[in-house]
């Protein structure tokens, strides 16, 4: 009965999604006599009202493309529609999945993990804590023109210093501004897929008791439980964006 419940939840309809979080984190679990390293999808929305629910939920082997356009698909196979901006950092196979199932919904790149990727182009310690100052000024810009006018300054002037850098600057960092097409009060909360990170800490209480799971079945079913008692404290709890 309890996985007949748990399913049901997985697989319940799905309504209009104005903004689409989607995240990976990664659980222990036996599979053909080896331990390895699943990956927990979870897809998160923001309604027309406003309200945070939890979408989907799925244990894969791995975030590699045909994994993550499965579960999208299932998202719209299930009525899932209405998007208009998807937050999440930048795996290969979620970019291309996304690619195949949204291709005309626009991509909000984590502000949060961009700037922490950055880090690994800085050439010098002694530069990290300016470079860092600077794609923050970028990402508090007030508007789109002055973030890219101030995104190539910062370009131009690590182009000797930090060649590498200034090029990876120009073609990443444009891929977390799109949220300036977006209303003034809602890029706070759309600039970071932070929303997750309280869904994270959750699982992880939950599921360190556990340290390994036996079956992909039994990590699914735990988190499962763990998803509708967060999903149904948002449902009944204060709303999220003012729309």
């Amino acid at each position: 009965m309890l996985d007949e419940h748990l399913q049901q939840w997985r697989e319940r309809p799905l309504k209009t999604c104005r903004y689409l979080y989607l995240d990976a984190r990664y659980e222990k679990v036996r599979q053909g006599g080896c331990v390895i390293d699943c990956a927990v999808l979870t897809a998160i929305g923001v309604d027309e009202q406003g309200k945070r629910e939890i979408l989907g939920v799925s244990v894969a082997l791995s975030e590699h493309e045909v994994h993550w356009r499965g579960f999208l698909q299932n998202l719209t196979e299930r009525g899932l529609h209405g998007i208009q901006l998807i937050i999440r950092d930048a795996p290969a196979g979620l970019k291309a999945a996304r690619r195949a199932i949204f291709p005309s919904i626009p991509w909000q790149r984590c502000q949060f993990h961009l700037q922490q990727n950055a880090q690994a182009h800085v050439p010098k310690q002694a530069l990290k804590v300016e470079v860092a100052s600077a794609i923050r000024a970028v990402f508090n810009a007030p508007n789109l023109a002055e973030a890219e006018r101030l995104l190539k300054i910062t370009a131009n002037r690590y182009e000797k210093e930090a060649p590498e850098l200034a090029t990876w600057m120009l073609n990443n960092v444009p891929e977390s501004l799109v949220i300036f097409n977006f209303p003034e009060a809602h890029r706070r909360r759309l600039r970071t897929s932070n929303v997750v990170e309280r869904i994270n800490k959750e699982i992880k209480r939950r599921t360190r008791v556990a340290t390994l799971f036996p079956n992909t079945a039994s990590c699914q079913r735990l988190i499962t439980a763990v998803l509708i008692e967060i999903h149904e404290e948002w449902q009944t709890g204060k709303i999220y964006l003012t729309m």
